[in-house]
């Protein structure tokens, strides 16, 4: 019963900052994104995959919103690890340059939710 407890507590503080981090994507304000990306983060942008420190995957992701102006972020699915120590989600970026999906994904470390990976591919 602990056990379960405790992965439920883990899970809603992990996903306490995945709204904070789905309308910085909507509202295209790759700074404040960039408080949530983890020390190494993946980045990939269309077929542009690397992997970069905070400061340059807020730059990748700031040059893709200067290309493709975000409108709007609609969620489409959410989901978390068996462990509850990481969760998804993936959605749809409506942007200036089309629709792309966003993948995001988190894990807890240190009590915060970081940013591990995201992407934009165009759909």
């Amino acid at each position: 019963m602990n056990i379960l407890v405790l992965a439920v507590v883990v899970a809603m503080q992990i996903g306490a900052n995945l709204p904070d981090i789905t309308k910085a994507i909507s509202s295209g304000d790759a700074t404040s994104l960039g408080q949530y990306f983890d020390q190494s983060v993946t980045v990939a942008i269309l077929d542009q995959e690397d992997i970069y420190d905070k400061a340059g995957a807020t730059n990748a992701v700031k040059q893709f919103f200067a290309k493709n102006t975000p409108k709007g972020f609609s969620q489409v699915h959410q989901g978390a690890s068996k462990g509850a120590d990481s969760q998804y989600v993936i959605g749809n970026l409506t942007t200036s340059g089309g629709t792309f999906r966003a993948y995001i994904y988190v894990k807890s470390s240190g009590g915060k939710t970081l940013i591990q990976e995201l992407r934009f591919d165009k759909e």
